[in-house]
């Protein structure tokens, strides 16, 4: 291969390159130019407003569960004790007594 046919292969080579390069990077050191679009801004906020309601949901279902722990069946009892005590259905020494044996 001489000179004048590297030189038409070179020439060549680089049309090709020419042909299948993209466009120059425009915006250089800009942002994206996706984000002047605005939907970015949007998926942004819907992306907060998911994770809001994940941690609020989080939150009251544990604030529920442990609701759900107070009202045991010992408390009803001893609610009910203290009742029958009032009323006076019951003395004092029978009242310390089964309140011992709910302890």
């Amino acid at each position: 291969m001489n000179a004048g046919e590297l030189s038409v292969y070179l020439r060549l080579d680089d049309f090709i390159l020419s042909l299948t390069l993209q466009a120059p990077y425009e915006w250089g050191w800009q942002m994206h130019p996706m984000w002047g679009s605005g939907w970015v801004i949007g998926m942004m906020i819907m992306m907060a407003l998911f994770w809001s309601a994940i941690i609020v949901a989080v939150i009251l279902g544990m604030r529920w569960f442990v609701g759900q722990r107070k009202n045991s069946p010992i408390d009803s009892a001893m609610i009910i004790l203290r009742e029958r005590f009032a009323r006076g259905e019951i003395e004092k020494d029978e009242f310390e007594t089964k309140k011992r044996e709910l302890t």
